[in-house]
Formats: structure tokens, C-alpha cells, sequence
């Protein structure tokens, strides 16, 4: 399993296209889709309230909280296989995942906008695992300050784990575009360590 490393001003991002085998990804996403009490969220856009165009759970260390557009999650329990993820994960980045963010994206009209993982409490170069399981989707970065960088499209496959570390959340923006391709399910899990 060779890293690539994706070449990007102010970024440092490395993808393992084949971190999970495809049987074994879709055993893990059928378990996990079963498993988890997912909960559609709503937050508040210019003045109106709008559901989430996704499903999610928030598990990690007893008493974590965090706290994004408005939301504030409190952590689940680890389920067992996520846990087992999580060790694995580390084998390759040692970084101390303590939580992780779960993403149900049921079809192609959910989907994930705009954003950086920069809020307070992942610290000042947070390092973002991220996970795809299932339907392979394009996903995007754009640089915050400088639009004359080049966007950088990345497609997702089942399977593949993308780590994104040092300033790389303060520089890029990433988003996960709605598409009208018919699309199975994809779940993506962000692993990342919140401090006390």
C-alpha cells in the first residue's frame, strides 16, 4: 500500500487509495450503517433553519464535545469496529485520534459544503484522517487566501483513507459536491483529536 502524496501550496495531504480491500469495506459499511443510531441535524443558515444534507454520529473518549456550525455534539461511545479502525489507522499516523466524525451520505443529493476542520478545539495544526466506505464521490479543496492556487479534485474510492495534516486547515477549504450520478451509500469517517 504506496502513499501518494498530492502536491499543494501551504498543504500536506496523503492519500492510501486501497487502505481497506473492497470486501472487507463493504462488510464494514453494511455493519456500520446497521449499527449506529444515525441523526439528521439541523442548523441555522442566514436567518432559516435547514436539515443537514446528510446523516451523523459523533463517537470518541467519554466527555468530548465539539462544536461546528452552530451544533454541538457530544460523543458517543467507540463501536467496536471503529475502534479497530482507529488502531490501524495509527499504525500508519501516530497523530492521538480521540473522537471521530461519522458521515451517512445516503445518495448523491447529500453532501457536505464549503469548510475547514479549524475550529478552536482541534488545536493549531490539526491532523484530519478521513476514511471512505462505499460509493466513490469527488471531493474538493480550494485555497482560503490565494484563488489563484488550483482546485484539487480528488475522487474518493471505496476504501481509501486521506490524511490531511500541518497548515493545511488553515489554508484550504474542502467540500464533498452534491452529484446527479445515481449513488450507492458512502460513509466517511473523520478521525481527529479534540483537546481538553
Amino acid at each position: 500500500m504506496q502513499p501518494e502524496h498530492i502536491r499543494a501550496a501551504d498543504a500536506e495531504l496523503v492519500l492510501y487509495r486501497r487502505f481497506i480491500a473492497p470486501p472487507d469495506s463493504a462488510r464494514l459499511l453494511a455493519a456500520l450503517d446497521a449499527g449506529i443510531q444515525w441523526r439528521q441535524d439541523r442548523i441555522r443558515l442566514f436567518g432559516r433553519e435547514h436539515a443537514i444534507p446528510r446523516l451523523q454520529q459523533f463517537q470518541g473518549e467519554p466527555g468530548l464535545h465539539y462544536r461546528y456550525s452552530g451544533l454541538l455534539l457530544e460523543t458517543k461511545p467507540w463501536h467496536p469496529l471503529i475502534e479497530q479502525l482507529r488502531r490501524r489507522i495509527k499504525a500508519l499516523e501516530p497523530a492521538p485520534f480521540n473522537c471521530v466524525l461519522l458521515n451517512l451520505y445516503r445518495d448523491g443529493n447529500d453532501s457536505m459544503g464549503w469548510h475547514s476542520d479549524d475550529e478552536p478545539e482541534l488545536g493549531p495544526n490539526p491532523v484530519i484522517a478521513s476514511l471512505s466506505l462505499g460509493q466513490p464521490r469527488r471531493f474538493v479543496l480550494r485555497h482560503r487566501q490565494d484563488r489563484q492556487q488550483p482546485k484539487i479534485e480528488l475522487l474518493l474510492d471505496d476504501g481509501s483513507l486521506l490524511l490531511m495534516r500541518g497548515s493545511t486547515q488553515h489554508h484550504w477549504q474542502h467540500a464533498l459536491p452534491r452529484t446527479r450520478s445515481i449513488c450507492r451509500p458512502r460513509l466517511n469517517l473523520t478521525f481527529r483529536c479534540i483537546s481538553d
